[in-house]
């Protein structure tokens, strides 16, 4: 049995926790902060795909996972009892002007050749129904591929199951076997101060949640800003990308500006009343795609990091390929998504 070390209780770290646990080694993961202490207790839990055009590594990775998602929550809420609060509900999305619309009929033949019969994108007509975003040409793009999350919740479901499994969160402890290292924003201010250039950085996000039940319907994307409702009866809308911040954990006037741009987009949403503001720093690494893989110099250690706005959308597929590596020797990682490109 392999001996395997979680260093990051964040989404990364725990999904592959879990897929290695699956596969029979003894895992043990180390956090002093506990389990989704960053960015990974988040409020938003968008989880839609890049638009299906200008098709790359990272784009197929994303959809593979995104394919993977329904049963790999499904799996960990059967085995540990807790709530991720995954839905694959679709998005709606107005389409602003002739130009536009043009352009989304051809996302949607792209959509037909590489999503194939696992998803579809469509141009439908708006209705003017309280949940829909405001349209100005009176079409909306509808796809079926997004889903949604609860980013803490998972967490938590994820920290249930490996519960179940023998696997818990401890604040610190020797490293045994094979390392990873999944410490999000401070792993990569470490790794910088060790290298003559930024491996990444992090940027603040801020969102709100509002009391308002739309449960069961699909998430919407417009006038910037992500509005999703869990499946607990509220809807959470987000976020900002703030590159210079002073508090990383404070609230601010460009969270009003949110909340404000949900509401102008969404009719349904004009009095509900706002009953929770989140604000956290997220993972981008300098590629801006996740960073994988054996950290170089280091035998025995890997990295999964810079998981940024899309950790959650890509956590199935990724902690698959780190399983490989680190358990197998096996290397499935794309290009693009390799530490070398940080480095």
């Amino acid at each position: 049995m392999a001996d395997i070390t979680i260093r990051g209780a964040g989404i990364f770290g725990l999904s592959v926790a879990w897929a290695c646990v699956k596969r029979g080694a003894a895992v043990k993961i180390i956090d002093p902060n506990g389990p989704a202490s960053g960015s990974s207790g988040g409020i938003v839990g968008a989880l839609a795909p890049h638009v299906p055009e200008n098709w790359n590594a990272k784009k197929a990775f994303q959809l593979e996972s995104l394919l993977m998602a329904e049963d790999f929550w499904a799996n960990v809420e059967s085995t540990g009892g807790g709530r991720s609060g995954y839905a694959r509900n679709g998005r709606l999305q107005p389409i602003a002007d002739g130009h536009a619309l043009v352009l989304a009929h051809r996302r949607a033949d792209t959509a037909r050749a590489l999503w194939q019969q696992n998803a579809t994108w469509e141009i439908v007509p708006a209705t003017d129904t309280p949940w829909e975003p405001a349209s100005p040409s009176g079409w909306i793009i509808r796809d079926s591929l997004s889903g949604l999350i609860h980013p803490k919740g998972a967490c938590m479901a994820l920290v249930q199951a490996l519960a179940v499994k023998g696997v818990r969160v401890d604040a610190e402890g020797p490293d045994l076997g094979q390392v990873l290292w999944a410490t999000g924003v401070a792993g990569l201010l470490d790794m910088t101060a060790n290298h003559s250039r930024a491996v990444g950085n992090g940027v603040k996000g801020q969102a709100a949640l509002l009391a308002h039940d739309a449960r069961g319907l699909p998430q919407l994307f417009a006038g910037g800003v992500h509005v999703i409702p869990h499946g607990d009866g509220t809807v959470a809308v987000g976020s900002t990308s703030e590159r210079d911040y002073t508090s990383p954990n404070l609230t601010d006037t460009q969270l009003d500006d949110v909340i404000s741009a949900a509401r102008s987009a969404v009719p349904a949403l004009d009095d509900a009343p706002v009953i929770a503001r989140w604000a956290g720093v997220r993972p981008r690494s300098r590629s801006r795609a996740p960073m994988l893989g054996s950290w170089p110099g280091k035998s025995g250690h890997f990295i999964a990091n810079g998981g940024f706005k899309i950790g959650f959308g890509m956590a199935p597929k990724i902690a698959e390929v780190m399983a490989d590596l680190m358990l197998e020797a096996r290397d499935t990682i794309p290009d693009g998504f390799r530490i070398e490109d940080n480095f």
